[in-house]
């Protein structure tokens, strides 16, 4: 009788290790030796005459650019300046500080814009070279929609408050802006780059903005004021009422009142213009008016 035959023997497949055919190893020769292989060096290009003509190229442009901006050639020899309405030619000059022979190719034109938008008066500048002598200055200035007169100065002022010129600095007289005459102790420091609180610059852009046939009045025009008696005053001239809108805070008595100030004042003067003195606006559902004081007739003679 047989025995049976064991698996996992010496020389049972499961026994048997694994061997990969030497001619699948990489590297190796079909007949079972190993190959051995040279590693390729490759040799530099070196100095072609495509690269040799490239980097001339680059040497005669750094050569031109740093000739241009050394040259005498490319000197400013003048500024143009657009868009200054507020701001004299002087103090833009001043703050572009260009000195006398600078070479344009040498300019930082961004630096001059930010120096130029330093100006109180000017909201945006572009600075930028024409050649071969010219440097153009172009200015976006703030718009001024009030004159704000304190004594005998008077400022532009813009949609946000801002103080940004004086009218005798810019030599213009602001015609057609409406005029704030602002006599309250807190106001005489007042100077260019100061600022408006925002309830004054609402009332008296609201105020400022009536014409005497808004409140229904024969008037030629009329006049602004504020103090620190009646705050915000009308005054109809020649004719000479006075309306007081009084003062103006962001919650209790705000300028959403005046409107109906507005339209109170007109009823209050329709048909009694010349003879009314002054009128109080306490809100815009209740105001008084004081008449203009009458002379009293002189005494007849007795036969």
């Amino acid at each position: 009788m047989s025995m049976p035959r064991r698996s996992g023997g010496r020389g049972s497949p499961i026994g048997r290790q694994s061997r990969r055919p030497a001619a699948l190893r990489p590297g190796a020769h079909p007949g079972g030796r190993t190959r051995h292989t040279r590693r390729v060096r490759r040799a530099s290009a070196g100095l072609t005459p495509t690269r040799a003509g490239a980097l001339l190229v680059m040497l005669a442009a750094v050569a031109g650019i740093y000739g241009a901006a050394t040259s005498d050639a490319f000197a400013i020899g003048r500024t143009q300046l657009t868009g200054a309405t507020w701001t004299p030619a002087t103090e833009l000059e001043a703050a572009l500080a260009i000195p006398s022979g600078q070479n344009l190719f040498a300019l930082n034109t961004g630096e001059l814009a930010r120096r130029v938008e330093a100006l109180p008066a000017v909201r945006t500048a572009e600075v930028e070279v024409a050649l071969p002598d010219t440097l153009r200055v172009t200015v976006s200035e703030r718009v001024a929609l009030l004159a704000w007169r304190v004594g005998k100065r008077a400022f532009l002022v813009d949609d946000a408050g801002f103080l940004f010129a004086e009218l005798s600095d810019a030599g213009s007289s602001g015609a057609g802006l409406p005029v704030v005459d602002d006599s309250r102790l807190g106001s005489s420091a007042l100077s260019v780059g100061d600022s408006l609180d925002a309830v004054s610059l609402d009332a008296a852009l609201r105020i400022g903005s009536l014409t005497p046939a808004d409140v229904g009045s024969a008037a030629s025009r009329l006049v602004i004021r504020v103090d620190d008696t009646d705050g915000f005053t009308v005054t109809a001239e020649p004719i000479g009422w006075t309306a007081v809108f009084g003062f103006y805070t962001p919650t209790l008595r705000t300028t959403d009142l005046i409107p109906g100030q507005v339209r109170l004042l007109r009823s209050l003067i329709l048909g009694r213009e010349d003879t009314v003195l002054r009128i109080v606006l306490a809100d815009d559902r209740s105001g008084t008016y004081v008449p203009r004081p009458t002379s009293s007739p002189s005494p007849t003679a007795k036969p």
